[in-house]
């Protein structure tokens, strides 16, 4: 029976990283996108290209009803779910004070609702199944603190709350829940920074360098794999060292 992997924010950055090594393993992989379209079927193609099957899945993770038809869609094209990652993510920089409601609420719904929509929806066939895997992103800055990415940072440490917390509640019916918490990678969201901000993150990593989505990728995939049959509860943390 093949495996049916969903990748949240799959369009880009991390997440089409990890949609390529999910489909280079020999899973079929659901692509999920909110606004950017033709890159969601541009990783679709080349997922095809490979040998994989795969399609795009539109939905706004923060909307429960668009994310329970993006799992019907899914379910009734190839069947359960049984490995999802919940990568889809949106972060903003500035002074706490000024966020607004709307900020906020955003940043959270998408963030931290987004993974509770998505996990709710696919937990039923896995429960039924006595099997699943549920891999989450959440981030240094989760498990450190970010200046002036107060609301950011706070989704990212409750990821990782909720994935302890899932982890142990899910065991017994057979499901592991574990997340990977990415450092300084070079994503639109690193871009963005100025080169001296960027030169400082270098300079701050061990390694010497910013990650890259394939490192993230590549973790993910060890988690999703029967290697780390044994592993729940646990945070991956690849930051090159960044935070120890």
């Amino acid at each position: 029976m093949e495996s049916i992997a969903l990748v949240t924010g799959a369009s880009r950055g991390i997440g089409r990283a990890i949609a390529l090594e999910l489909g280079q393993e020999g899973r079929c992989v659901c692509v999920n996108y909110y606004q950017h379209a033709e890159a969601a079927q541009e990783v679709v193609r080349q997922l095809q290209a490979r040998g994989c099957r795969a399609m795009a899945v539109q939905a706004d993770v923060a909307d429960r009803t668009a994310v329970e038809h993006m799992i019907h869609t899914i379910t009734d094209t190839w069947g359960p779910v049984d490995l999802l990652v919940n990568n889809a993510g949106i972060s903003l920089q500035g002074l706490f004070q000024d966020t607004t409601d709307e900020q906020w609420d955003r940043i959270l719904g998408v963030n931290l609702t987004g993974p509770r929509n998505t996990i709710q929806a696919v937990l039923p066939a896995m429960i039924s199944a006595k099997q699943g895997c549920i891999v989450n992103i959440s981030s240094i800055w989760g498990l450190r603190g970010a200046s002036c990415e107060v609301a950011y940072a706070c989704t990212k440490a409750a990821i990782v709350g909720m994935t302890r917390s899932l982890a142990l509640e899910l065991a017994p019916s057979g499901i592991r829940v574990n997340a990977v918490a990415p450092g300084c990678i070079e994503t639109d969201m690193v871009r963005v920074l100025s080169p001296e901000t960027r030169a400082m993150l270098v300079e701050e990593t061990p390694l010497g360098r910013l990650g890259t989505p394939e490192d993230i990728a590549h973790a993910v995939a060890f988690l999703a794999s029967e290697k780390a049959s044994f592993l729940t509860g646990q945070i991956l943390t690849a930051d090159g060292g960044f935070i120890g």
